[in-house]
This record gives C-alpha cells, structure tokens and sequence, in this order.
C-alpha cells in the first residue's frame, strides 16, 4: 500500500474543498437556431443583447418568447444569445407542472425523446416536438480548473452550500472545456430549497 500516494489524494481532496465556486442560478430560458429565431421574430431578425453572461461569448437577449403547454403558459421567457445549433427550454420542475409537460432531466443539449411544446414570438409561432427540458445541476471548469480540483469531464461530483439552510447536491455534472469559465449552475428550484442566490459560493466536496 502507497501511503504517501494515498495521503496525497486526501490532501487533494481536502484542499480543493475549501476552494468556492460561484453559483448562479439558472433561470427558466431558451436556445434557439437561426432558423426558429426568424419564425418567431422574423426573416433576417438578429438577437440584441441586454447583457453578457459569464460563460464567454453567451448573453442574455432583450428578447423574450412564451412557452405553451397542455395546461398552462411561461410569459416571458428570455432568450440566451447567440443563436444554436437546437432549440431547446430549459426550464424549472415547478414550470414542468404549472404548463402540464413531462419534462426529463438532462445535460444541456440532449434532447432525444425530451418534452414538446409551443414556443409563440411577436411574428409567429413555433411547434417543437422535443427540447423542452430540466438543466442537470452542473459546474462549468476550464482544463486548469479540472487539474486543480483533479475531475475529469463528465464526472459527478457533491456541492455543499453555506448558509442556515445549507444543503448538499448530489449529482452534480462536471464540464470542462477551455470555452468556459468556472462557474456552477444550479436551478430556481434548488436554489430557493437552499436560500441560496446569484453569485453565491459552494464547495465540491
């Protein structure tokens, strides 16, 4: 047995766990491609940005669509700029129920076999049979990043908040690109389970 080896891991675990990440909170929102971005606003419209979100290039638009389902209606949904290669809702479990649509849980971009619904802008309306779904928790890391905390893309870890109402998150979806930015994302749901707000910290552990 490696003692020396195996007191390094524990030091790497130790160590990173007193390093925050920054939480934000993942509101209910939309991607769309330049194809759905001209149904519903019309041809040749372009996104204007209200402001830059903290993963680089990515922002959130002025423009807002609402989202349809059996039950009910999201007013107002924000678009995030710029346009994808999907469409996709990224949207709460709690709006899951409020719309009437069997929303699966996933990583942003898999959408095979995810919820349908009618997405209606200023210039038209938009019938997708998937995209619709809930955000897995995850955190965004660059490659160094990765190295420091040693994870790996794809791997899952725990966050623990702070606060009265501290919680632990199982589950939680490592992405490591050298596109991002460290940041972890979680939505209204756990956030508001947790008081937990915008640009507060959690710990991997």
């Amino acid at each position: 047995m490696d003692i020396s080896k195996i007191a390094g891991e524990v030091v790497k675990r130790l160590g990173r766990m007193d390093k925050p990440v920054i939480c934000n909170i993942s509101n209910r929102h939309v991607h769309l491609t330049r194809e759905a971005i001209e149904a519903l606003f019309g041809s040749g419209y372009e996104l204007r940005k209200l402001r830059d979100l903290v993963q680089p290039g990515e922002y959130a638009a002025r423009e807002t669509i609402d989202i349809l389902g059996p039950r009910g209606t999201l007013k107002n949904v924000r678009v995030l700029g710029p346009a994808r290669k999907i469409t996709q809702a990224e949207i709460s479990r709690t709006d899951s129920y409020r719309i009437g649509i069997e929303v699966p849980v996933r990583e942003s971009g898999d959408i095979k076999s995810s919820g349908g619904a009618r997405f209606i802008g200023p210039k038209g309306s938009l019938q997708i049979k998937e995209g619709v779904i809930v955000a897995r928790r995850h955190i965004h890391m660059t490659p160094a990043d990765a190295e420091e905390f040693n994870l790996a893309d794809k791997q899952e870890v725990r966050i623990r908040t702070a606060g009265s109402r501290s919680v632990v998150f199982e589950n939680v979806l490592v992405r490591v690109s050298d596109k991002y930015r460290l940041e972890c994302h979680i939505d209204t749901d756990e956030a508001n389970s947790c008081d937990l707000k915008n640009g507060d910290k959690v710990f991997i552990c």
